[in-house]
């Protein structure tokens, strides 16, 4: 006999009406029903499985409809903030004039201002796009606007293996949602030595970068001082995340694409992939970052 999945009516994440945003706990998470049946062993059982919100957010910039985006809906502000100097929407945070943040039917709406002389490059990008998943390159239709260049990074940090072993054997301990429900990536910041400094967790790879790009321009930490991890597979968008946001090295527990170490290498980005306890591949570092 067969149990329907649901979700725990009581644990839906509501809005307060005079708050634009709840707390990250209360829009991570819910618990759902599910039976878990034997294979190796007979036997059923009735239990709750706790899993991570996934919901449509809405963005628009400027009141032009931008995007939808799959996401966990808990540090939206920061998402929003990462997401604009991600996309090239601004050069800097003091070029975001406001963010409003609403929960509408079946998902949320993210409303992001920027100053008149912004709103060009707006519209040409918003032509462009499509609704789209999480990347933040689907629903372009033009290669070339996909591969735009990167700019060429000039900062650097001097690290070591160590402060890497230190911040993967640490990164457990800043994924608490994914502790929950182990269905969720991590990005984090670390200092040269490894210390992490500030970390986030979503459903997607790239809405986590975004939302750590924001939590560090937020907190006027700069992302030119330490390297980023993830837990995630390298793709060319985390590259170019991670370039525009002025990082120069990147560190991703699972492999690389092509494009990723090409793009990567030519923008001059210390690249780490495979990371893991033990070992890890440096698949770019022409600067020397790493002792």
């Amino acid at each position: 006999m067969t149990q329907t999945a649901g979700l725990r009516p009581s644990l839906r994440p509501r809005l307060g009406e005079q708050s634009g945003e709840m707390t990250s706990s209360q829009l991570q998470a819910v618990d759902l029903a599910v039976r878990r049946f034997g294979l190796a062993t007979p036997g059923d059982d009735a239990l709750e499985r706790r899993v991570p919100i996934e919901a449509p957010v809405s963005i628009e910039i400027g009141g032009i409809g931008y995007a939808v985006m799959m996401a966990t809906p808990s540090d939206l502000r920061d998402y929003s903030l990462g997401f604009a100097l991600s996309e090239g929407l601004v050069e800097r945070a003091g070029q975001i004039v406001g963010i409003d943040i609403h929960e509408v039917e079946r998902g949320w709406a993210v409303r992001i201002w920027v100053p008149p002389e912004r709103m060009e490059i707006v519209h040409e990008r918003a032509r462009r796009r499509v609704s789209e998943s999480s990347c933040g390159l689907c629903g372009l239709d033009n290669i070339d606007e996909v591969l735009r260049p990167l700019p060429n990074l000039t900062a650097r940090i001097a690290t070591d293996r160590a402060a890497i072993a230190r911040a993967l054997s640490s990164l457990p301990d800043h994924q608490p949602l994914g502790r929950e429900t182990g269905a969720v990536h991590a990005a984090a910041f670390c200092a040269p030595d490894g210390e992490i400094v500030c970390a986030r967790e979503d459903v997607g790879r790239h809405n986590a970068l975004d939302k750590l790009i924001g939590a560090l321009v937020s907190s006027g930490t700069n992302p030119a001082a330490g390297f980023i991890l993830l837990s995630a597979r390298c793709s060319y968008e985390l590259v170019e995340k991670t370039v525009r946001a002025g990082c120069p090295m990147l560190v991703t527990i699972s492999a690389p694409t092509s494009l990723a170490a090409e793009s990567a290498r030519e923008a001059g980005l210390t690249l780490v992939a495979l990371a893991r306890t033990d070992s890890a591949l440096i698949v770019c570092d022409d600067r020397g970052l790493i002792a």
